[in-house]
């Protein structure tokens, strides 16, 4: 795709909801229009700065990506494609499978409705591949990447995801293959953002998880992909606007503003705590219990609401509610 100028890597990027209605039989289906002026919502926003977020993330995790039928994920991004377009951003969207030609066909899929990069996760397998499995798996992904004329983003999310751990000595590797763009590395440990800075410090990392946008920036991220942000767009952009900057001491004051949210990001349930905390911010808290998730108890509901509130009063503070 067509580039604006800047270069979208170094700006933070929102991992958008997908909001659900209830259909006639009572089932829950995609709202498509109100996910696309949800998604439109969050990219027009500035920070202090002036700059946006400079990519779209739809059908990740708290996209309801597992949930999803192949034909409904297609839909959700060919969608959603027409809001990147807009606004001239990439589509990004991940990808992971049993097989390697499993993956290579969904990558393929993924080019067909407009997204530009794949974050490709490990493997779906109970026993962790070996690093030579692992490789295989990601380089036919990238061929396929390259066939279907996009790229390809390898994604270490060993955490609140319980996917298998990419080794960095693998991370490495898969950053040399051409058609990789980037790495997302979506764990707390910002020391392996570290290790692989100061082996390569060409590399580019974007860092997956909100609780630590500043900390991995000091290691070295040039940017981020945020579940928090399409809640507080405004703070989040210009949080990562300070990083960019190395002013560290504002951008820290904006990630302690939103501790209590961000906290949320790194638990298993954060499709369904984020999900439910973007119901509130825009008035529609039924909506946001609206997930083909778990469902969350009531001592869950008021944690998150209680979460939700401390962090609106503090970014209030810093005058960053947009």
């Amino acid at each position: 795709m067509e580039m604006n100028n800047t270069d979208w890597r170094y700006t933070v990027m929102p991992a958008v909801f997908t909001w659900l209605k209830e259909s006639e039989s009572g089932a829950l289906e995609i709202d498509l229009e109100v996910t696309k002026k949800y998604a439109a919502d969050i990219l027009k926003v500035q920070g202090k700065g002036g700059t946006r977020m400079g990519g779209l993330v739809g059908s990740g995790t708290l996209g309801e990506n597992s949930y999803l039928s192949s034909e409904q994920r297609l839909s959700l991004l060919n969608a959603l494609s027409d809001v990147a377009k807009e606004f001239n951003v990439p589509l990004i969207s991940g990808a992971a499978a049993e097989t390697k030609e499993e993956l290579a066909k969904i990558v393929k899929e993924l080019a067909t409705v407009g997204v530009d990069t794949v974050m490709v996760m490990p493997p779906k397998t109970k026993e962790a591949p070996s690093d030579e499995e692992m490789y295989a798996y990601y380089e036919l992904s990238a061929t396929a990447a390259k066939e279907a004329g996009v790229t390809i983003m390898p994604y270490n999310n060993p955490d609140a995801a319980g996917y298998h751990a990419l080794s960095t000595d693998l991370l490495k590797r898969l950053a040399a293959l051409p058609e990789v763009i980037a790495l997302k590395i979506s764990t707390t440990d910002v020391s392996i953002i570290e290790t692989l800075m100061l082996e390569n410090k060409d590399l580019k990392i974007l860092a997956g998880v909100d609780t630590v946008t500043v900390h991995a920036g000091l290691a070295g991220a040039c940017g981020g992909i945020t579940g928090v942000g399409c809640i507080f767009p405004k703070a989040s952009v210009t949080m990562q606007e300070y990083v960019n900057n190395g002013e560290w001491a504002e951008a820290n004051k904006i990630s302690q503003a939103m501790n209590s949210i961000s906290y949320l990001d790194a638990q298993p349930l954060l499709l369904e705590y984020l999900k439910f905390a973007f119901g509130i911010h825009h008035n529609d808290a039924d909506g946001g219990l609206r997930t083909l998730g778990q469902k969350l108890t009531q001592q869950q509901i008021d944690d998150v609401r209680a979460r939700y509130t401390l962090a609106k009063e503090r970014l209030e503070r810093l005058d960053l509610i947009d």
